[in-house]
């Protein structure tokens, strides 16, 4: 643990999907500086399956029965002694301010953090390729916070976000390892439109980029939280 810092629990609500909540725990143990099991930091891991999709829920405008469930959840992690919440899913932060109203303990704003992050350790980063599912896209979460921290978003054409949406839809969630090309006809677009860097703004994308090489320009929005839930459950990043 840092030196005086108090530990404390992180709450997650996961399940969205199911391997990209796993892929976020181990990152979390991986990133942990740790000696022993004691260094580690202590989780409450809600993996909550059955929440519907986000993106259509988006598209639909049907998102009451989704936003309960994911205010419960908090409420449930809340009792529980959490003393911070991460969503291990980018578009389910449509829903951010709706649920962090459900809670008094912090959840953590993985747009926000992410964007932040690229723009104070890539300081000359000016485009930001925003990779992520129609929901993210449609709902313009990231590139929101892209305007508001002065760098410019820069999303698919119709038909690269086309193989973004197969990629994490027919690939990843379906258990696949992941189809390179689709990967790489995205990142191309995105190198044309001369983007500084490109967020991996999906976990299941972070899934994607776990089982491949992926160029240096990538962020992921996973590797964000991950940083910021193990520094604010006081122990120390590596």
């Amino acid at each position: 643990m840092g030196e005086g810092k108090e530990k404390k629990i992180l709450g997650v609500i996961g399940g969205m999907g199911p391997e990209a909540t796993s892929y976020f725990y181990e990152n979390v143990i991986a990133h942990t500086k740790a000696q022993k099991d004691q260094d580690h930091i202590n989780m409450v891991i809600l993996s909550h399956a059955d929440i519907p999709d986000r993106t259509e829920a988006i598209k639909s405008g049907d998102s009451e029965k989704l936003v309960h469930m994911l205010q419960e959840d908090a409420r449930i992690l809340e009792k529980l002694g959490a003393a911070n919440i991460a969503i291990t899913c980018n578009t389910s932060h449509y829903y951010y301010e709706q649920i962090q109203k459900a809670v008094s303990i912090p959840i953590i704003d993985m747009i926000h953090e992410s964007v932040a992050y690229a723009v104070r350790e890539l300081p000359d980063v000016k485009r930001i390729g925003i990779m992520g599912t129609d929901g993210t896209i449609g709902s313009r979460i990231y590139h929101k916070e892209c305007r508001k921290l002065g760098v410019t978003p820069v999303k698919p054409s119709p038909e690269r976000q086309r193989d973004v949406m197969s990629l994490i839809y027919d690939d990843i969630k379906s258990g696949k390892r992941g189809d390179r090309a689709k990967f790489d006809r995205v990142m191309s677009e995105f190198m044309r439109k001369n983007c500084d860097a490109v967020i991996l703004a999906c976990t299941e994308l972070s899934v994607f980029k776990g089982k491949h090489e992926i160029p240096t320009i990538c962020l992921d929005a996973m590797d964000v939280l991950v940083r910021e839930a193990i520094l604010r459950s006081g122990a120390e990043y590596q």
